[in-house]
């Protein structure tokens, strides 16, 4: 049976075909969601994948608006029943803006926009989402944001370390200012995880800096295939 991972559009998203693009070539059936559907079962989707880009064009904050699309009570639904949830950049936001994940995403401490190719450490080989990786293993992908600053209180920090909830972290510089370096995070479950770097833009030589983003993806469809 072919695995099914859903990628949601809203208004205003940019990388959702890539996202897409990224399901496909893990060998996964990538499906097209509409932010206005909220029945996730109609769709017959594995799991959920929240693309990069400026939903609702950022007001009020990134993320705020697109936290009450129809389709995401459904997926915080399915999130907390153990579906696997990743997003990506502006999917980050989105989850932080659901409390599906804990902290907040603010302007870069610099003040300007940052698009380069980005040094991560896979801190947490253990999710949904990390699977195929090793602990401890470095890796390049493309990152670009204007408000990719991770923030929470100190005592939320200590608990994501503690609890070896940080999944990645940023190497060679901290591009934003984010706390403790961190670049991603997982929920308790590790079902959920959300990032700031954008995995689906290397998944292929052709187009990506490396293929090593290409794990996030497969490591979704094993765990999905063996459950």
């Amino acid at each position: 049976m072919t695995t099914r991972i859903g990628v949601v559009t809203f208004p205003g998203s940019l990388d959702d075909s890539d996202a897409r693009r990224a399901v496909r070539i893990a060998g996964a059936e990538p499906v097209a969601l509409w932010h206005r559907d909220g029945d996730l079962r109609r769709q017959q989707v594995d799991a959920v994948v929240l693309p990069g880009g400026f939903s609702y064009g950022d007001y009020l904050r990134c993320g705020a608006i697109a936290r009450f699309s129809p389709i995401m009570e459904a997926v915080v639904e399915q999130a907390k029943a153990g579906m696997p949830v990743l997003g990506i950049c502006n999917g980050f936001q989105v989850l932080c803006e659901t409390h599906l994940l804990p902290g907040a995403l603010t302007r870069n401490d610099h003040l300007h926009f940052v698009c380069r190719d980005q040094r991560l450490r896979v801190e947490n080989a253990e999710t949904v989402w990390t699977a195929d990786y090793a602990g401890g293993q470095e890796i390049v992908v493309p990152l670009k944001n204007g408000e990719g600053g991770y923030v929470a209180d100190e005592r939320t920090l200590d608990e994501l370390e503690g609890e070896g909830r940080v999944v990645v972290r940023y190497l060679g510089g901290n591009p934003n200012g984010s706390r403790r370096d961190i670049a991603g995070i997982t929920n308790g479950a590790g079902n959920v995880v959300g990032l700031m770097p954008h995995p689906e833009h290397a998944v292929e030589a052709l187009t990506g800096p490396t293929t090593d983003g290409l794990g996030f993806f497969t490591s979704a469809l094993k765990k999905l295939v063996a459950s």
